[in-house]
């Protein structure tokens, strides 16, 4: 009798593995496939002249691809009615900092946040996958007094390791909305365009406690 019995769970236990897969799959998804999670500090706290310059850190000016992430804020904060004057003087200090590295991937809740995620003890691929976080910060610095005025993070997961690739959605995600008020922490959503492949935002909500 055990021995009839034995295809029968191993047929089942395989299909329970499969499934668990699937679950990983949609979990990796849920939490960062096309979502970003947003902290700010000094929620809405930008006044006064919307003109900024960017400063740069020494490994910033010898990247090749720094000038394209410059580029790319640029064009979202003018539509945003903030003017980028060049180095001259400014109102605002707009510093930069990104960065990309194997993500430990959490496999359980649907829709949670990286740092609510249960994780695993290492970064693991999945049908050959390894997965990777990115991050980027801006902090704007008042130009005359040097105290910071506002700041936000946005952080996706993928498994990409370009950055560059990452940074689009970065950025639509840091400036969905500008400035953020409180809460300090919110979920973006993004979706794909079918055409064009553009990931545009399409919800905005603070993240519940």
């Amino acid at each position: 009798m055990t021995y009839r019995h034995a295809p029968y769970r191993s047929e089942k236990m395989e299909k329970v593995t499969l499934m668990c897969a699937a679950l990983a799959a949609a979990s990796l998804t849920g939490c960062a496939g096309l979502n970003a999670d947003v902290h700010t500090t000094n929620p809405a706290a930008l006044q006064g002249e919307p003109t900024y310059t960017i400063t740069r850190m020494p490994s910033q000016d010898a990247s090749a691809d720094h000038p394209q992430f410059e580029a790319l804020l640029r064009d979202e904060l003018a539509k945003r009615g903030f003017v980028d004057t060049a180095g001259k003087p400014a109102h605002y200090l707009l510093s930069i900092a990104y960065d990309t590295r194997p993500a430990t991937v959490g496999v359980g809740g649907k829709d949670c946040a990286p740092s609510d995620c249960p994780k695993a003890e290492a970064p693991f691929s999945l049908f050959g996958g390894r997965a990777y976080q990115h991050s980027l910060t801006l902090r704007f610095f008042e130009r005359t007094s040097g105290e910071e005025r506002y700041k936000v993070s946005a952080v996706i997961a993928d498994r990409d390791a370009d950055p560059l690739r990452a940074m689009p959605v970065l950025v639509k995600s840091a400036l969905a909305k500008f400035p953020f008020d409180a809460p300090s922490d919110w979920r973006v959503k993004l979706q794909q365009d079918k055409a064009s492949g553009v990931r545009n935002v399409i919800s905005v909500q603070p993240l519940q406690p």
